[in-house]
């Protein structure tokens, strides 16, 4: 058998597409009329190029660049008024959707565009760099100011104190009153047996006045409305009223049977609550200072608060009653309000609005609520997680602060009505026990269980330009005092 040698003719072969040749029924291309002649040896239609060479001066590489690294550059927006911003502000920058480069080409397509279509777009007329810019800049400065990033609410809180003042042998007792700031930047804490008066302008410290007997402790304090009288309670059921410019004793206040643990003024009057469940109402003008007793609770009085303009008067017991007293009625309470299940000591009226009361509930309450007490509703109410110690409302802005104790012994600040707490202050070791305002509504001081007290700028305001006479009543931060200094007295800058 003879080897087969090989045709020179060989078979005709199927034609393969070429990956550069032109598909004539991609639906890229564009129908070709058949009456159009191609050039001889080409390879392609002119209708249906398979690539685009563009112009660089009519491309937009700011639009191009913004597509590619906006989802690295930008956090995802978490509410609809910061998508509807960054909409805005790439619109209004790049002339088209920010997510949509080719958008306003496909739509015009009836077959679902191309890519020839799409960039057939880039080729329209477009400003010159100068003017594109300056746009630019008019766009982000308008919408920037229309957002109005720095709003007037917005101000830093400082999240440690201004200063801090040692108070060896504060007593750590929930139902007690030991704290108070005058009008006259003076502060006085009650340590045991001994007052302390210290000015926050000088930041000399003097002892006021000790009790003779070891259980006569101090177990509230309190100064007038608009002078430098001074109403302590003792132990002993009494109530002594100090003049502290003279540092001397005006008179003794009697008629409780129990230790006064919280005391209010309202001008010359001044109301006593006492461990005897009842609240005393003295007119410290009259020989005879009792002109009304008040027996609204069962157990001690440990929370009283008169309101701004000296018409009605909060009470709150270890009873868990907050009973609220009309001044031209003291037989029985006009509102008696059973919501709290512990103990009420810490009330604050609003300084903005009338007949709006804020109350805050012991250890097994750990409640704050605001009460319409015109009607006896109450408003609105908040789980705050642990026992309230106190409250205190800005004299500036519709807000509050609240102190707490277990578990992390915080101050809070709250905005009203909206509840949203606007931060925590955190320093204190025990729970913080008492609150009191300076007299520009700024410094909020806090005494604790840790026998400290410290000082925070919780309502810090931006005050006009006045030209300067004399110096501000305001917190030094800076005293004569150091750490390193011989202290006749137990009371100390640490």
């Amino acid at each position: 058998m003879s080897t087969p040698t090989k045709s020179p003719i060989r078979p005709p072969r199927t034609p393969t597409k070429s990956p550069y040749s032109v598909n004539k029924a991609t639906p890229f291309s564009s129908p070709q009329s058949p009456t159009s002649p191609t050039s001889a040896g080409s390879t392609c239609s002119n209708a249906s190029a398979d690539r685009f060479i563009p112009c660089r001066k009519k491309l937009d590489f700011d639009l191009a660049n913004y597509n590619l690294t906006q989802k690295e550059n930008m956090y995802p927006p978490d509410d609809d008024a910061t998508t509807a911003y960054c909409n805005t502000l790439a619109t209004s920058l790049f002339d088209t959707h920010p997510r949509g480069i080719f958008t306003s080409s496909l739509s015009h397509s009836g077959r679902g565009g191309g890519v020839g279509v799409g960039l057939s777009s880039l080729s329209s007329s477009s400003s010159s760099p100068l003017e594109q810019h300056n746009r630019n800049l008019r766009v982000i400065y308008s919408q920037n100011k229309r957002r109005n990033f720095k709003s007037k609410s917005y101000r830093v809180i400082p999240q440690t104190p201004e200063r801090i003042l040692d108070a060896p042998d504060l007593l750590d007792d929930y139902y007690l009153n030991l704290l108070d700031w005058s009008v006259f930047n003076m502060l006085v804490v009650a340590l045991n047996q001994t007052v302390y008066l210290w000015n926050a302008d000088t930041g000399d410290i003097l002892p006021l006045h000790t009790t003779s007997d070891e259980d006569n402790i101090i177990t509230s304090v309190a100064w007038a409305n608009d002078s430098n009288t001074l109403a302590v309670g003792v132990n002993t059921s009494e109530v002594q009223l100090w003049d502290t410019a003279a540092i001397k004793q005006l008179r003794t206040l009697k008629g409780h049977a129990g230790r006064v643990g919280s005391l209010s003024w309202n001008t010359s009057i001044v109301a006593s609550g006492s461990r005897d469940s009842s609240v005393l109402i003295h007119d410290t003008r009259a020989a005879s200072s009792v002109v009304a007793t008040l027996t609204g609770h069962s157990q001690e009085v440990c929370g009283l608060r008169w309101s701004y303009d000296g018409s009605q008067l909060a009470s709150g017991g270890n009873d868990n009653v907050l009973n609220i007293w009309d001044h031209t009625r003291w037989d029985r309470s006009r509102l008696s309000l059973r919501s709290h299940c512990a103990a009420v000591k810490a009330l604050g009226w609003s300084p903005h609005q009338n007949n709006l009361l804020a109350s805050g509930g012991g250890t097994q309450d750990r409640t704050l609520r605001f009460w319409n007490t015109s009607s006896g509703t109450c408003l609105h109410s908040i789980d705050t997680k642990s026992q309230v110690c106190a409250v205190i409302w800005s004299k500036h802005s519709n807000e509050l602060v609240t102190s707490h104790g277990f578990s992390e012994n915080q101050l809070s600040i709250w905005k009203y009505p909206s509840l949203k707490k606007i931060a925590d202050l955190t320093g204190h070791t025990s729970r913080v026990l008492h609150l009191a305002m300076s007299p520009d509504g700024q410094t909020v001081v806090s005494a604790a269980g840790d026998e400290t007290i410290r000082f925070w700028k919780c309502f810090a305001y931006e005050e006009k330009k006045k030209t300067p006479t004399r110096n501000t009543t305001s917190v030094s931060t800076e005293g004569p005092l150091s750490p390193t200094s011989s202290l006749q007295t137990p009371l100390h800058i640490r």
